[in-house]
This record gives structure tokens, C-alpha cells and sequence, in this order.
């Protein structure tokens, strides 16, 4: 049986750091694109960072926007763990964060319909 596990999140103030983990069972995660997304209440789910299987383009990283230069998405393949580093964190980094195991082509990571397992989410609120 597939399942993907965020932990990690919590409460916390802006400026602040906080390590969210993704681990797989019944799925091997580093033969799949990893990514997190992220979603509030009444929007959609929002791309935040992915990384490529690394068969493909070396395992290369993809950021939103909003985010890059202060997350940073990496594996542990001996974990069977996907990591997302988040820092200098601001209020409106509060969400929902989920993580997302897929097989696409590199153009559609960003796209969450193309990720075929998804984690329950954990909770990152960040507050001032």
C-alpha cells in the first residue's frame, strides 16, 4: 500500500526556520519527482518546490517565485525521505503543506495534477 507522511510543521514566528519530511512506504521515492505544494483555506493548492527523479536532468530543483532563495527541497534516499528546508519564513508561508510523488516529464512538475500520490499535509503557521 502507497503512503506518503508529512511531518514537521508548527507554529512559529517570521524569520524562523522550520524542516518538513516527507516519507514513503510501499513507494521508492527516489525513482519518482518529489514535490511540496501548499494551500489556504478557499484557494487552490499552490506549487512550492520540487525535484526531479534524478535519472532525469541530474535530479534538478524547481522553486516558486515566492520561495526561492529561502527553501530548499533535497532526498535522503536512504531514508526513503524527502526534506523541504524552510527559512526566513514569512506570515504568508502559512498553509497546508503536502508532499506529492509523481512520474511526469520535467515541464509539468509544477502542475499538481500530474503528481499521482499525495501525503495527508502538515500544518505550518506562522504567525507575528
Amino acid at each position: 500500500q502507497v503512503h506518503l507522511e508529512e511531518s514537521g510543521g508548527g507554529l512559529l514566528q517570521p524569520e524562523g526556520s522550520l524542516r518538513l519530511s516527507c516519507s514513503g512506504s510501499g513507494l521508492t521515492l527516489r525513482t519518482y519527482n518529489m514535490a511540496w505544494f501548499r494551500q489556504t483555506p478557499g484557494k487552490e493548492r499552490e506549487f512550492v518546490a520540487a525535484v526531479a527523479d534524478p535519472r532525469r536532468s541530474g535530479g534538478a530543483a524547481f522553486y516558486a517565485d515566492s520561495v526561492k532563495g529561502r527553501f530548499t527541497i533535497s532526498r535522503d534516499n536512504a531514508k526513503n525521505t524527502v526534506y523541504l528546508q524552510m527559512n526566513s519564513l514569512k506570515t504568508e508561508d502559512t498553509a497546508v503543506y503536502y508532499c506529492a510523488a509523481g512520474s511526469q516529464v520535467l515541464s509539468a512538475m509544477r502542475l499538481s495534477r500530474m503528481y499521482a500520490y499525495w501525503g495527508q499535509g502538515t500544518q505550518v503557521t506562522v504567525y507575528s
